[in-house]
């Protein structure tokens, strides 16, 4: 990516007002887990995190909600008072962004968040648990031909810290992927970019103009004849959406984000042939078994390739956008872009359905992007 990546409905928003259960602090020596927490207060934390979590998902769906956790009846349960003010702004929030969509044709009738802790530990009056959460959205049939569902898998970091009568209380919640916000400050300044296309010596780099997102344009067909399978592409991303592909190196996101390998992964299955080169060249694009060129990976980088060598074609409108095209985003309007996408649906109203890795997220809706994004900078590109 800018390198950065993606989420999805739960994720690029802070939590619904919700409970959380006092538990034991843990006894001194009465661990039976790495970083000093014993098995039960691991347990009573997880709960917490399930009981979080779903009431997250219960926000932006019309209908019944399933995972969630079982208290203890034994125990109170409250937030710090700085979550209980915070959680008050982000269900407004969160009601409203359900409110927009719903206006616009798309609900949710039933929600699914499981919820797997990772990692807990406890240092003298505070401790922390990492969790993986797994959602899945089923699409409310307002049109008829909407996708069953919409998924989305995320990290999060939890805080805890010891209370009166030696319990703990819930402080704070992380997410560890979470989209990034708009003007957030950009890890590579389209400046250092721009440098960094001279340097390489590959070019004229050209900039992809910006694809609006209202109104409904109509249909753009694909041509048949180009010899690429887009079906081959669109499969490919949503069998390894959260379950990466062991055939090839992933990128954290601290480490520039698996976005762009993932759409290039999916391209290439679809039958985008190897550019072979230098790494550093931006008219080159290949995958090797020690390193990859800089435009499989990199999303700018991937942008002047793809226009260079011709294999792609600007797009006006992102509604134009059909399966096997491909969607970026400049979050912070800097001119540098920072996301990379795919698109593996579409439905009769021209609703294009993006899937993708670093927020690993399954066949999101371009309704739901521009209404958590308004101000994001969107790129299409005709494959």
């Amino acid at each position: 990516m800018k390198s950065l990546t993606l989420r999805t409905v739960a994720g690029v928003v802070a939590s619904l007002a919700v409970s959380a259960a006092l538990v034991p602090a843990s006894p001194a020596g009465a661990t039976d887990r790495p970083g000093g927490v014993d098995k039960a207060t691991a347990e009573s934390f997880g709960r917490i995190a399930s009981v979080l979590l779903t009431d997250r998902t219960a926000a932006v769906v019309d209908g019944k909600v399933t995972g969630h956790a079982t208290l203890p009846s034994t125990k109170k349960a409250h937030l710090s008072s700085a979550m209980e003010r915070s959680e008050k702004t982000v269900a407004a929030s969160l009601h409203e962004r359900k409110n927009q969509l719903k206006a616009l044709g798309e609900a949710y009738s039933v929600g699914d968040t499981r919820v797997v802790v990772d990692r807990t530990g406890v240092d003298g009056r505070k401790a922390t648990m990492r969790v993986t959460e797994t959602t899945r959205l089923t699409y409310k049939k307002v049109r008829g031909d909407e996708p069953a569902d919409t998924g989305f898998q995320a990290h999060h970091e939890l805080s805890f810290a010891a209370g009166k009568g030696g319990a703990w209380e819930l402080t704070g919640i992380k997410a560890l992927d979470e989209m990034p916000q708009i003007n957030a400050p950009a890890p590579e300044p389209a400046p250092a970019l721009r440098a960094k296309a001279a340097a390489a010596g590959a070019g004229d780099m050209p900039n992809a103009p910006e694809a609006s997102v209202w109104p409904f344009p109509k249909r753009l067909p694909k041509d048949t004849n180009t010899g690429l399978d887009y079906k081959a592409m669109a499969d490919y991303a949503e069998k390894y959406w959260k379950n990466y592909n062991p055939a090839y190196r992933s990128h954290p996101l601290g480490t520039g984000g698996d976005c762009t390998n993932f759409v290039s992964q999916a391209l290439k299955t679809g039958g985008w042939k190897h550019a072979p080169g230098r790494a550093g060249d931006y008219t080159k694009w290949w995958y090797g078994s020690d390193t990859e060129s800089d435009s499989w990976t990199g999303v700018n980088e991937w942008s002047w390739f793809a226009q260079n060598s011709g294999r792609t074609k600007p797009l006006k409108y992102v509604y134009q956008m059909e399966v096997g095209d491909v969607l970026q985003a400049d979050f912070d309007r800097d001119g540098s872009k920072d996301h990379t996408m795919l698109v593996t649906y579409r439905d009769s109203l021209g609703t294009p359905y993006l899937t993708y890795h670093s927020f690993d997220t399954y066949r999101r809706s371009m309704l739901s992007l521009s209404v958590m994004l308004p101000l994001t900078k969107w790129y299409a590109y005709r494959t």
